[in-house]
């Protein structure tokens, strides 16, 4: 290389340093430019993923459509490898009317319920739900600590954050996500976005909740806690369907609790409510999960039976009179009754279920109701699944 007296490069060689200076700051530019263009077309696209998500669960119109669309696409959408929900639910109030409305929690492995604050992990200061409201905890996962939130956490997971899921100022919960990515969940990231997303998820969960536990109330006997007939009926047009495509039996009780006039003429009314909710007591502890009790009105329960035929079912009318008449009811340390109950029953067996189901579901009531009026008129306290044959 010449230099020349001063020292300095020659003006055509300095120019040509100034030109590569700037092709390379040019190419620096561009390349940024292209990264933000990019992270902006990427955060576009989570954005209106998120949107879409949204419109989702606002949109969902039960339970398990909620939990399961946010089990589904939360984690596609924001790339995630795990992603559990957890509940308050102090009482069991939310499993009680979930499994009432027959959700089926086995399908959403990931649904945890808590009994109280204390089991989401989070700073809750004086540890009052109304307290002020807790921040998302980011960081690295640690089996130990985050058991509870990931019960089924995938191999290889690295960091989490448990996000809390607020409604006026009320903490109902926590949204908990998992990544295998290290550095997706640090104590250094803003929470703004996953906070929004929390929230909406939050006012979704409680107006369906609420929503099912009013569902739940429209559908269930307030005196004994059991289905009332508006749930039977939909219930057995519903079980009908089921029947014919699947090809197995279901079978139907009318019950009837034998001279229950005496009984409310004897202790009065309030006695005979708890006559009533006793008798509803030892009706189902002798029924599946999968059966269905009901009060029709006044004395009158009916059971629907899941597959099960003729026999199957006045066997179990059979436990359910014995479970009735076996032991007095106590209204009070002096006071006993001894209650018995007559039972109708009526099987719709495969190839019976063709036709309308409303009229179907009518004949086959009536039908359980004629063999009930059969055992009350053979003397009570017995059971008669075939016209003129009581058990």
């Amino acid at each position: 290389m010449t230099y020349t007296a001063t020292g300095k490069l020659p003006p055509q060689t300095d120019h040509a340093a100034q030109a590569l200076d700037l092709a390379a700051e040019n190419q620096a530019l561009r390349a940024r430019m292209a990264y933000l263009l990019e992270q902006a077309e990427r955060n576009h696209s989570i954005m209106t993923r998120h949107q879409a998500f949204d419109l989702d669960i606002v949109g969902a119109g039960n339970f398990p459509e909620l939990v399961g669309t946010i089990f589904r696409v939360l984690p596609i959408i924001s790339e995630l490898d795990s992603v559990t929900l957890t509940l308050i639910d102090e009482d069991a109030d939310i499993r009680h009317v979930m499994a009432k409305l027959d959700v089926v929690f086995e399908d959403f492995p990931d649904l945890i319920f808590a009994e109280d604050l204390d089991a989401l992990g989070f700073d809750l200061g004086r540890r009052n739900a109304y307290s002020a409201a807790p921040k998302p905890l980011l960081g690295m996962y640690d089996p130990l600590r985050h058991a509870r939130p990931f019960p089924n956490a995938p191999a290889g997971l690295q960091s989490v954050a448990l996000v809390p899921l607020l409604r006026n100022r009320r903490i109902i919960g926590s949204l908990n996500l998992g990544s295998c990515d290290p550095t997706r969940f640090t104590p250094s990231l803003g929470t703004d976005f996953i906070e929004h997303m929390a929230s909406i998820i939050a006012i979704c969960l409680e107006n369906v909740i609420s929503n099912e536990m009013l569902k739940y109330i429209g559908l269930t006997d307030s005196l004994t806690g059991v289905y009332n007939r508006r749930y039977i009926d939909r219930r057995l047009l519903e079980e009908i369907a089921r029947a014919r495509r699947q090809s197995y039996p279901i079978s139907f009780m009318y019950i009837d609790i034998d001279h229950f006039k005496r009984v409310n003429d004897t202790v009065g009314h309030g006695g005979g409510d708890e006559v009533l909710r006793e008798v509803a007591g030892r009706i189902k502890n002798e029924l599946r999960a999968s059966d269905a009790l009901a009060r029709f009105g006044g004395e009158e329960f009916v059971v629907l039976l899941i597959d099960a035929n003729l026999d199957s079912a006045a066997f179990v009318a059979e436990r359910i009179r014995a479970s009735v008449a076996g032991n007095m009811i106590t209204l009070s340390p002096e006071l006993q009754l001894s209650v018995t109950v007559s039972i109708g029953v009526a099987c719709l067996n495969p190839g019976e279920a063709e036709g309308d189901a409303e009229v179907i579901a009518r004949a086959w009531i009536a039908r359980a109701d004629e063999l009930l009026y059969e055992a009350k008129e053979s003397g009570r306290n017995r059971v008669v699944s075939v016209s003129g044959k009581a058990a």
